[in-house]
């Protein structure tokens, strides 16, 4: 936090305009030089680390939680406990075993009488290894000279059972185990294997894994009429890589890419691996979207050498770009208002209408609708320090307005309707049309301003909720992971990362007991309907979000 000035000053107390400006000014001019003065302390700093490690040395440790900005608005938020009546229900425990505990009656007076027993719950777990011993039928035929055998049953392949290979994927994507401790665990109950052997079962044979998540993907972009999206960073075979985060209340799918850019997105919402699998095509929708990210007119003449109509191929428009001496920048652009157009025309996947994000570029044009999230506007006042004490209560009364407005919005959602609608857009604009008299609130209350359409579609779509907290939930899974097993080192590795997080997570959300899927589709039982039919089937009920 930095240093309170207080000079005992109250601007509303001062007559004279002139010097109540002349103050106004001095005031914004030291916390101007404060901010800077914050800026080139912390690239000082960069600086310093850059040279020390450029002489072979260390730089000043950065310590997890030391010096940190809250700028957390979870407080602010959340909904008033007025409103959250309730409290959690107990699990109901299926009842195993009965067992009855004497007393000791050498303990007991003469006169005791007995009154029966009384009742405790104890839950504990009976974990055995168990070693079996396959004897598998085996027949030859003379005529054909050939052995027939029985087959393993299936989730014994690979030398270990299927509840192995479930408890294996249990402890590396919801315990966050690396595969070392999970050895250990495993040979802590007589079980004889290797790290190489844990390896396998986790990485190995896992399409029908992956044909899963595709299928919860599909199933979730279909299951409401909006989708939480945001990115975290991720490391792949030590490189930055980028883990992309599409959720909804039914669901979590994960998808890690050496990139974050618009195309990038463009290729998971496709379902496709890679840029170079979208299609990309030339019509009207195409040159319209062109023309919003600022197409500069001396290039028009380019754009009608292209086939119209008809979709290319990825290979076909970067040797047309390179024809054309096309640089990098406007290469990218029309290449992702060609692969837009040939996206919003594809009948064959769910296409979502509505993004929550935040206001990222990467995130712009993908859908009909982009609508903002609240907490995330919120951080950027939260991230404000003044050192005038005139303009901290300035930024805290100012705040204290931001969440009231915001908890309205949530009455609103409750109970919608026009006229409401139209009152709330107008409370907006006597919001943030405010000017305080401190600059870098001024500034950041008109940015807000600007932003009004995004953060009110909620007026409109009431089914919409007002922050992205899901995606951020989802991305500090990802984050949890990176911490404890740093990066992955084959491409295999991240696929496999990627589908058992997005199982987990979407388990999660719908209360499906994580360990019976995976054992029910190792065994190859399937019995238990898939996750992609649950989602269908809660997503026809009445959604309601918060």
């Amino acid at each position: 936090m930095p240093t309170l000035i207080d000079l005992g000053i109250n601007l509303g107390s001062i007559i004279d305009p002139n010097t109540r400006d002349a103050i106004t000014q001095l005031f914004n001019l030291v916390e101007k030089l404060a901010s800077e003065n914050d800026k080139l302390r912390l690239e000082n700093q960069a600086l310093r680390d850059e040279n020390a490690r450029l002489k072979g040395e260390q730089g000043k440790p950065n310590i997890r939680g030391r010096n940190r900005t809250d700028i957390s608005s979870e407080k602010e938020r959340k909904t008033r406990p007025k409103d959250q009546p309730g409290s959690h229900k107990s699990k109901q425990l299926e009842i195993t075993r009965t067992e009855v505990v004497p007393i000791d009656k050498a303990t007991l007076p003469a006169d005791a009488v007995s009154k029966g027993y009384e009742t405790s719950i104890v839950q504990d777990l009976v974990i055995t290894t168990d070693v079996i011993e396959l004897k598998r039928e085996t027949y030859y035929s003379p005529s054909l000279k050939r052995t027939f055998t029985a087959d393993v049953p299936a989730g014994y392949e690979g030398g270990f059972g299927p509840r192995m290979k479930a408890v294996a994927i249990l402890l590396k994507t919801m315990g966050n185990m690396t595969e070392s401790p999970i050895t250990k665990v495993f040979e802590s109950f007589g079980v004889a294997i290797s790290k190489s052997s844990v390896d396998r079962l986790l990485l190995k044979d896992k399409q029908s894994f992956h044909d899963e998540k595709q299928a919860i993907f599909t199933a979730g972009l279909a299951s409401t009429s909006y989708q939480h999206i945001d990115d975290t960073a991720a490391r792949v075979k030590g490189e930055n890589w980028h883990n992309h985060v599409i959720c909804n209340p039914y669901y979590s799918a994960f998808f890690t890419r050496e990139r974050k850019d618009r195309l990038t997105v463009l290729t998971i919402l496709s379902q496709v691996d890679s840029r170079e699998e979208l299609p990309y095509i030339w019509n009207t929708q195409a040159n319209d979207i062109l023309q919003t990210m600022g197409w500069p007119n001396k290039h028009d003449r380019l754009l009608e050498l292209l086939p119209r109509g008809r979709p290319l191929a990825y290979g076909e428009l970067t040797l047309f770009a390179s024809e054309q001496s096309l640089s990098k920048t406007y290469t990218a652009r029309l290449m992702e208002a060609m692969a837009l157009a040939a996206y919003r025309e594809r009948t064959d996947i769910p296409i979502p209408s509505i993004f929550m994000a935040d206001d990222a570029p990467q995130f712009k044009l993908l859908t009909e609708l982009l609508v903002l999230c609240w907490i995330h506007d919120g951080r950027h006042y939260k991230k404000l320090r003044p050192v005038i004490a005139t303009h901290r209560e300035m930024l805290n009364t100012f705040l204290n307005r931001y969440w009231s407005f915001y908890h309205e919005l949530l009455d609103y959602k409750a109970d919608p309707g026009p006229q409401r609608a139209e009152v709330l857009s107008g409370r907006f604009n006597t919001l943030f049309t405010a000017v305080t008299g401190y600059d870098q609130l001024d500034e950041r209350i008109a940015k807000t301003l600007a932003k009004k359409h995004e953060l009110l579609l909620v007026l409109t779509h009431p089914e919409l909720p007002l922050h992205n907290n899901p995606a951020e939930l989802g991305a500090r899974a990802q984050v949890r992971k990176r911490d404890v097993s740093l990066h992955t080192m084959t491409d295999e590795g991240t696929k496999v990362v990627d589908t058992f997080l997005t199982i987990t997570e979407t388990a999660k959300k719908l209360g499906v007991n994580l360990y019976d899927y995976l054992l029910d589709r190792i065994t190859g039982a399937y019995q238990m309907p898939s996750l992609a039919d649950v989602i269908r089937e809660r997503s026809g009920q009445v959604l309601v979000t918060v």
